[in-house]
């Protein structure tokens, strides 16, 4: 009798849901460097809105995209989709894609976040996302960096990993 191979699930696989709530996957990313970050509209930290939107304007074209993941986590998101769509478009122009609200520690976590906490920080720290605005660089081959909320997404090391990581 034959038995299956264990088969790696890839990040890639994780179903996600867009804002306008549409079923994907980041296979639809596939070949792309992806900046995930978890969002939130009304976290002390949203400024850094304005830099990610900037970081996918300056790499869009060589194969980069910033994917933000709307969570109320930290109780600083706004309470709908529809909401959360037009403070991104109206007040930071964004034009990355925005996904669905979702929890990103504990027991409803996203199964894509608990892939991505395995990553340990530039400290050497994995485990639950501490705040709004955490970053996860994902590259085309599936290596994944971390870089936590203060670290602003237009730091010398962020800019260092993405530029890297770019398709050639």
């Amino acid at each position: 009798m034959a038995t299956d191979d264990a088969k790696t699930t890839s990040i890639d696989d994780i179903p996600i849901t867009t804002i306008d709530g549409a079923e994907t996957s980041l296979a639809a990313y596939d070949g792309k460097v992806k900046l995930i970050v978890n969002v939130a509209s009304r976290c002390g930290l949203s400024p850094q809105y304005e830099q990610l939107e900037q970081l996918q304007r300056d790499y869009a074209d060589r194969g980069f995209t910033v994917l933000g993941f709307p969570s109320n986590q930290f109780l600083q998101e706004l309470g709908s989709n529809e909401a959360i769509s037009e403070y991104c478009t109206t007040t930071w122009g964004i034009t990355f894609p925005i996904f669905d609200r979702i929890r990103v520690n504990g027991k409803k976590e996203h199964p894509l976040f608990t892939e991505l906490k395995k990553t340990p920080d530039a400290h050497g720290k994995a485990g639950k996302v501490v705040w709004n605005f955490e970053k996860f660089l994902v590259t085309p081959d599936g290596q994944v960096f971390r870089f936590r909320p203060t670290t602003k997404p237009d730091a010398p090391e962020v800019i260092r990993a993405i530029e890297e990581s770019l398709p050639a």
